[in-house]
């Protein structure tokens, strides 16, 4: 049977990965296929590289657009990454008839619904299994697997940069700014590691698994983000001694009023099997009314576990090649129009759990006051923990685990308790999730 022909853009460490493991698995790749899967056109700005990797088995440019415009290939990959010229190829590939694979999380989550609409209208194929958690297939499962269940949250460790740094700041007690470095040296975090630790690249990614798990548009600039690099090592401590790990969670959860959609550090119970996830490893907890808990695990970057993803896509857009657009998987899993403008509901109008931790002058009364702040905010007590204060101090730490409660009450009781002269500095909030 006829090969199919792609055009690949960018072949750097995933593109290289995607070439290697195309290579060496094109026979069993093939026999799934149905067909032969090669690629026959790279672009890169470093043909040094290119030709490196590919040694002479492509054609070699260093013009993306004359790829997506090569009028043998079928399928383009877009690995460039970032929101600029990456999406004028996307569009110009889908515009020249063309089916796309892309692992680029950033573009999808921005721009996700001018690029879906331009290619339902086209009757191609946009495939981006390798957009979130890498290798774990976890689009695929939300989009095809869980169609039978109503969706009703999910919560991802889904950046392995700040998971990797969070393993060690609890392993080794050292400050954020220390364990970056070492995350650097080993690779794990890039010389700018801005998107990964404020929480941006995870915020993507929850972006894109919300629309598919609730069926509705990409709303990242509705997401609340917040990163890791103002976490102290004491809270990590004092989480463990109470029961539970920090990690940066992706959160989105269904509510009768909208849906949540928040990426921040969270405490979860150390007993939940997601808590224990160490490493630059990720995980995404699904939870829907049928099936109930299911648990995906795996590695979230890296050349040959993301290109596992991309040749994924790649098989899944050869089997549909030629079949009606109308009956293919729907890009966000429901019907284009059966896709809800569902409100992404403010970070105040949240629902969750919280952590505080206060300084405070050794004395007596300084406890009641501040529960007696919270019971009018109507904010019941989990669990409290106060430290002695250290022989010659006059100060010590409170910690309190709250129940759940609206973020909007929380935020009016910590100015409450700021206020008070016995209080001192600001009060140390984190939210946390029981995920049962």
């Amino acid at each position: 049977m006829k090969p199919i022909n792609v055009g690949l853009l960018g072949i750097g460490t995933v593109g290289g990965g995607t070439f290697t493991v195309l290579k060496r698995n094109a026979e069993e790749i093939s026999r799934r296929a149905g067909r032969p899967i090669r690629i026959t056109a790279v672009a890169d700005k470093n043909l040094e590289l290119a030709r490196k990797v590919t040694g002479g088995e492509a054609r070699l440019t260093d013009d993306a657009f004359e790829v997506v415009g090569d009028p043998e290939v079928d399928i383009v990959i877009e690995l460039i990454g970032g929101y600029g010229v990456a999406r004028e190829l996307v569009l110009k590939a889908i515009e020249n008839g063309k089916h796309v694979v892309t692992a680029n999380k950033a573009l999808l989550a921005v721009h996700g619904n001018e690029i879906f609409a331009a290619a339902q209208a086209r009757g191609v194929m946009v495939a981006f299994e390798a957009a979130v958690a890498g290798g774990i297939p976890i689009i695929k499962a939300l989009r095809e697997g869980l169609t039978a269940n109503r969706i009703e949250w999910l919560a991802g460790i889904i950046n392995g940069t700040t998971n990797f740094i969070l393993s060690e700041m609890r392993d080794k007690g050292l400050p954020f700014a220390e364990v970056l470095k070492e995350a650097q040296a080993l690779g794990y975090a890039e010389a700018d590691p801005t998107f990964d630790i404020e929480g941006v690249d995870a915020a993507h990614k929850a972006t894109i698994m919300s629309a598919i798990a609730f069926g509705i548009p990409m709303q990242f600039d509705k997401a609340y983000v917040e990163g890791i690099t103002k976490l102290d090592p004491v809270d990590i401590a004092y989480a463990e001694q109470l029961g539970y790990r920090i990690k940066l969670l992706g959160i989105a959860r269904r509510r009768e009023q909208g849906v949540e959609l928040r990426v921040h550090p969270t405490l979860i119970p150390a007993k939940r099997l997601i808590a224990n996830v160490e490493g630059a490893m990720n995980a995404v907890l699904v939870q829907g009314d049928a099936v109930g808990a299911t648990l995906y695990y795996g590695k979230g970057a890296g050349a040959e576990p993301t290109a596992s993803a991309v040749i994924a896509d790649l098989v899944d857009v050869t089997r549909l090649h030629t079949s009606d657009p109308e009956h293919r998987v729907p890009h966000l899993a429901f019907q284009p129009d059966q896709v809800r403008d569902v409100p992404v509901l403010p970070i105040e109008d949240v629902v969750t759990s919280y952590y505080l931790r206060m300084r405070v002058d050794d004395k007596p009364g300084v406890l009641a006051d501040i529960t007696r702040i919270l019971a009018d905010s109507g904010i019941s007590i989990e669990a409290l923990l106060q430290r002695e204060a250290a022989e010659g101090e006059s100060q010590t730490d409170i910690i309190m685990l709250t129940h759940r409660t609206v973020e909007r009450n929380a935020n009016a009781a910590i100015g409450r308790i700021e206020a008070l002269p016995v209080v001192r500095g600001q009060v140390t909030r984190l939210r946390m999730e029981a995920l049962q």
